[in-house]
């Protein structure tokens, strides 16, 4: 599982030409499956997203977590994390795991963080989405876990 989490002042996702999902302050997370990815991989990467500590606190230092901040969570699903541009210059995609897999993993993920505590926002898994933001700082920090 690969997360791209971006610090944001503000995000936002489209679908259609209306928002499917919107956060102040917090983190855009990009979230991709592949094949090898369960729920144990999933319960790390959301303890370490919900503790990462990137926020800055009275000292100017980034010290604090989206739970510190009481920050909120967009969080999108892309598949292309997983491109193979190896060979050629079209992306493979046979790295990414099958739509019914990768949906499941990414729900479960959604509501785990929520468990956490943290307003989840989400957009639509397999639709064409517009996504939007205001990346603080910038901040942007890959989470990536492939195995115990």
């Amino acid at each position: 599982m690969k997360l791209v989490v971006q610090r944001v002042k503000n995000a936002k996702v489209e679908v259609d030409g209306k928002i499917v999902g919107s956060i102040d302050k917090g983190f855009l997370v990009l979230l991709g499956v592949t094949h090898t990815d369960n729920e144990q991989i999933a319960d790390y990467l959301v303890k370490k997203l919900c503790n990462l500590r990137v926020f800055k606190d009275d000292n100017d230092k980034m010290n604090l977590s989206i739970k510190d901040i009481n920050g909120k969570l967009l969080i999108v699903s892309q598949f292309t994390l997983y491109a193979d541009c190896n060979k050629g210059n079209r992306p493979a995609f046979v790295n990414a795991a099958k739509p019914e897999i990768a949906n499941k993993l990414y729900e479960y993920f959604c509501n785990k963080c929520k468990e956490n505590e943290i307003e989840v926002q989400k957009g639509i898994f397999g639709a064409n989405m517009q996504v939007s933001l205001l990346n603080d700082g910038p901040v942007t920090i890959i989470l990536e876990k492939s195995s115990f």
